[in-house]
């Protein structure tokens, strides 16, 4: 009898450990979303705009605009870092399709970044270097 009671607990054991594996993968699969992104910005609109307008939604935590590296200039996209995810979710569903500077703004969930590690690095080939050719002599 105590052999039976040893084997149902080890089943019992390993389920369990098999139950957390299960929800500790669907814990990293749906992350809770706090993170906007806000597309079709008009290129005047300044952090603060941003802030007034998603302050209706909740508490804002940061803004990202996206702006070119080169220029500097504001490429017409940010991303809203909101305090929780029910202050996204209520962002997202009353200020996607609103109007702000004249232009009709997309509010989605922003994607996770993602990470690059050395294995998905792709390894680019060197190009051989050109060699030039001597100039043409002059007769």
């Amino acid at each position: 009898m105590s052999q039976n009671l040893a084997s149902n607990i080890q089943i019992f054991a390993s389920a369990l450990i098999v139950q957390q594996a299960a929800s500790e993968k669907q814990m990293k699969e749906k992350p809770t979303i706090k993170d906007l992104y806000v597309a079709n910005l008009n290129f005047e609109t300044e952090e603060e705009d941003l802030q007034k307008l998603f302050a209706i939604c909740g508490k804002v935590r940061g803004i990202h605009m996206v702006t070119d590296q080169k220029s500097g200039l504001p490429k017409g996209c940010a991303f809203v870092h909101m305090t929780s995810a029910a202050e996204a979710k209520d962002a997202i569903t009353t200020l996607d399709g609103t109007s702000l500077h004249k232009r009709i703004i997309s509010v989605t969930a922003a994607l996770p970044r993602r990470t690059v590690t050395p294995a998905t690095q792709a390894v680019t080939p060197e190009k051989p270097k050109r060699t030039r050719r001597p100039p043409k002599r002059r007769k």
